[in-house]
């Protein structure tokens, strides 16, 4: 079927480490040329949409901030429809600052409404303390993403959800989040492309964040096998994308 709308994954998608999919590429000139709205979904809330985007285009992907939705920024909007102008704590970098900061969202370290909380490379005893205790004072603990580990050229290291299962255990206190594979992030992706869920495909290479996100959110996948999950592993799931293909170059647009 033709879809109205594209949401997109980026690592493993539209690049592997530092280097471009081209056919992932390709299609992305492809959905641009017919005018077909598309936008990249990632977890990662350390960069600003200008960065992810700047990056893509590195990778000649027709990309600017318009086109990047990040977990901090679906946080930010959750955050706004809950309470605006909330009062957080922050543990995080620029990305997801930035995205509290310009939805209005104030940063304090006392009498907050909410403890916010993404990968943050320089994280402290005293902010994983700090964020534990108001939490026990009743703010609300919201977190961009669970992912525990993250692919870097060293091997897998800490991610959020590292950080995140800390601050839980210590608060006695299980977060909301944001990011995929949750609905929140999908949800707000939507808003902002302004198509429907029947009239969106969610694409990406991970079932366990990417594909599960769409199905959270209710939207139609497509699984590519240009990352993560393989064909083999789709064998154990118990809801499968509603597509898989190798690559985009397999995916027909319909003229």
């Amino acid at each position: 079927m033709s879809y109205k709308g594209y949401l997109i994954d980026l690592d493993g998608t539209m690049y592997r480490g530092g280097t471009a999919i081209p056919e992932a590429v390709a299609f992305v000139h492809e959905l641009k040329k017919r005018n077909l709205p598309y936008l990249f979904v990632t977890n990662n809330s350390t960069k600003t949409p200008e960065a992810v985007a700047s990056h893509l285009r590195g990778f000649s992907v027709p990309a600017d901030e318009k086109h990047v939705f990040t977990s901090g920024m679906a946080t930010a909007a959750y955050l706004s429809e809950q309470k605006p102008n909330a009062r957080v704590y922050i543990i995080g970098e620029t990305g997801l600052r930035a995205a509290l900061s310009q939805a209005g969202h104030v940063e304090a370290s006392q009498g907050v409404d909410y403890v916010v909380v993404g990968l943050d490379r320089e994280v402290t005893y005293e902010k994983i303390k700090r964020a534990s205790l108001l939490i026990q004072q009743g703010a609300t603990f919201i977190a961009t993403n669970g992912d525990n580990a993250i692919p870097s050229e060293e091997g897998l290291i800490p991610g959020n959800g590292s950080i995140v299962a800390a601050i839980a255990t210590a608060s006695k206190t299980q977060p909301i989040f944001a990011g995929k594979p949750e609905s929140i992030i999908i949800e707000q992706a939507i808003d902002v492309l302004g198509t429907t869920i029947e009239d969106t495909l969610m694409i990406g290479d991970n079932y366990q964040t990417d594909i599960l996100a769409g199905i959270h959110g209710g939207l139609d996948t497509l699984l590519v096998y240009s990352g993560v999950t393989s064909e083999e592993d789709l064998q154990s799931v118990k809801v499968r994308p509603t597509f898989t293909h190798r690559s985009l170059a397999e995916w027909n647009l319909f003229d």
